[in-house]
């Protein structure tokens, strides 16, 4: 089974989506939301205000309502930025590679080396799923949406052709439910690089797409109290989730 990471180079440090570091505008845009990140991250949305938003990026209160008339604002800017950083940078270096297997390791390594990279973002991403809403979560919903569906094609292309079974929902959001939580963990003392972690992940979701059919067993009994507090810590753990299961296919 192939393991290689594509070599293609992508810039981490490159302006996110949208900002394209040519104006003085994007570049001030670029800072406030490194800015914004890092407050947000430390302090949680709920209690951070437009004045340590203010101090943070060194700017007067009048002038950062000039870019943002709503700490919101910035949250959905800083969220949209950061996913479609990760689409097209994932796409840029999908062009040119047909193996299927090998696609779906691009992706791993894709979200894992830009969430190492951007670990305060990724918190932010993660905790503050929740917050917007209207028009600006819709925006976010679709963008999370298309990302989804692009990983579910590309594990749909692996199981073409193969005797395999299992669900490809379940896989995708086993595979984000693993990759999304690696800020919480990962040591760079201890534990390997994103493309080994890449590797290893995308061992785990291969060899399992891959197995053969096996004839279905019987599910194990669970008395209703363990199952019903299982159900309770489920719940509370999935409120937080990056990709929301109940707003995808």
């Amino acid at each position: 089974m192939a393991s290689v990471i594509s070599t293609r180079r992508v810039d981490k440090t490159a302006p996110p989506a949208g900002l394209n570091g040519d104006s003085r505008r994007d570049r001030r845009l670029a800072q406030i939301l490194g800015h914004a990140t890092k407050v947000f991250c430390e302090k949680g949305y709920a209690a951070a205000s437009m004045r340590d938003l203010s101090r943070a990026t060194g700017m007067s209160l009048a002038g950062l309502y000039y870019y943002f008339e709503s700490k919101e604002k910035l949250l959905y800017r800083i969220q949209k930025h950061t996913f479609e950083t990760i689409l097209e940078r994932l796409q840029e270096r999908l062009q040119g590679v047909g193996d299927a297997e090998q696609r779906l390791r691009i992706l791993i390594h894709n979200h894992l080396e830009y969430f190492l990279a951007n670990r305060q973002a990724m918190k932010v991403l993660a905790h503050e799923s929740d917050v917007l809403g209207g028009k600006l979560e819709e925006d976010i919903l679709d963008i999370k949406r298309r990302y989804y569906q692009l990983c579910r094609e590309l594990v749909e292309a692996v199981k073409a052709g193969q005797s395999v079974d299992g669900s490809s929902r379940l896989a995708v959001l086993s595979l984000f439910g693993m990759m999304n939580w690696i800020y919480t963990w990962h040591n760079a003392r201890v534990d390997a690089d994103a493309a080994e972690v890449a590797r290893q992940m995308g061992d785990l979701v291969l060899y399992g797409l891959l197995r053969p059919v096996r004839p279905k067993r019987e599910s194990i009994p669970v008395k209703p109290g363990v199952k019903s507090a299982a159900r309770n810590r489920h719940a509370a753990s999935s409120r937080s989730e990056l990709l929301k299961s109940k707003e995808l296919p």
